[in-house]
Parts: C-alpha cells; structure tokens; sequence
C-alpha cells in the first residue's frame, strides 16, 4: 500500500539529481570498462569492434538494473527517487481505470470517491515535486469540487493511502 508523505520540494529535486547523477556515472563506468574489456579480450585489433563495444554496453544496462534493483533500492541516497516512483507508479494504477472512477463517482460511490481525492492529493504533490506549477494551477478547481462533494457526503477528504480494494473493487464492475 502506497502512502503520500510529504516531502520539501527542493531537497526533493537534490536528492533525486544526485542519484541520478550516480547512476549515470555508474553506467558511464561500466559501459567503458566493459567495453574496453570485450575489445581487449575478444577484439581485433585494427578490426571491427563494434559488437564487442555494444555488448560492454549492453552488459552494462545489464548490470547498472540489477544493481538498482539489488543493491542501490533501498538505500538513503536513493529515498527520494524512490518515493518520486512509487508515487509515479501509483498515480498510473489510478489512471489505467480513470474513465471506472469517473463513472463510479458520478454514480457516488465512496471507494472510488476517495481513490479519486487520493488521485488528487498525489497529482498534486508530483506536481509540486517537479515544480509544475501550470498543470497543479489547472488541477485545483477540480480538485476543490471534488472535496466539497466529499465533505457534503460526510467523507474523510485525507486520502493519502493508496487502497489495492478500492482498485480491485472497481475492476470487478467492469
């Protein structure tokens, strides 16, 4: 279950820089060295070497995903571009049965009333995570309509986790 926690929109874009910025550094590394291996290992020299530059790199992405998937996850460093994915991925859980939660909403139904505010709450925080002010500015209407629909219902408008039955439950109706 993924949760909405707050983050400083600055820190958040240092600290997702410098990860990136490790990463790419790391698979700039390995695709030279591993390049340069395969060439000195299996190349010819003076020959064509180009499948063996293009292996090293491919070894590379290779290696570069396992140690993210492995190693680099769950480390402090790489917290806030972790968050800014699980967020991302959460936010696209939602979006894959928009036009369900829609429907369900017009309907009244609460569960989707709330992944709909959740929706909300987490668009909005992306938006401010990566500083895009013009599409937040466009989303705040829609989103205080939404809320006055919630509190008219008697519904809790704090939404910040993410409910795998509020997904099921509306992939059943369909």
């Amino acid at each position: 279950m993924f949760e909405i926690k707050p983050w400083n929109p600055e820190t958040f874009r240092q600290q997702t820089r410098r990860s990136t910025l490790i990463i790419a550094v790391l698979f700039i590394v390995l695709a030279m060295a591993l390049s340069t291996l395969a060439v000195m290992v299996l190349g010819e020299p003076g020959g064509d070497n180009f499948r063996y530059n293009l292996g090293g790199v491919i070894a590379a992405v290779v290696l570069s995903a396992a140690l993210m998937k492995l190693k680099f996850w769950s480390q402090p460093w790489m917290a806030a571009a972790v968050y800014g994915w699980q967020l991302k991925r959460s936010l696209m859980r939602v979006t894959n049965v928009m036009h369900q939660v829609t429907d369900a909403v017009a309907a009244g139904n609460p569960s989707a009333m709330k992944l709909l505010r959740f929706y909300h709450l987490g668009l909005s925080q992306m938006h401010e995570l990566d500083a895009n002010s013009s599409s937040h500015a466009q989303l705040v209407r829609e989103m205080d309509q939404h809320k006055a629909a919630m509190q008219a219902l008697g519904l809790e408008t704090e939404q910040t986790r993410l409910h795998p039955e509020w997904l099921a439950a509306l992939k059943t109706q369909a």
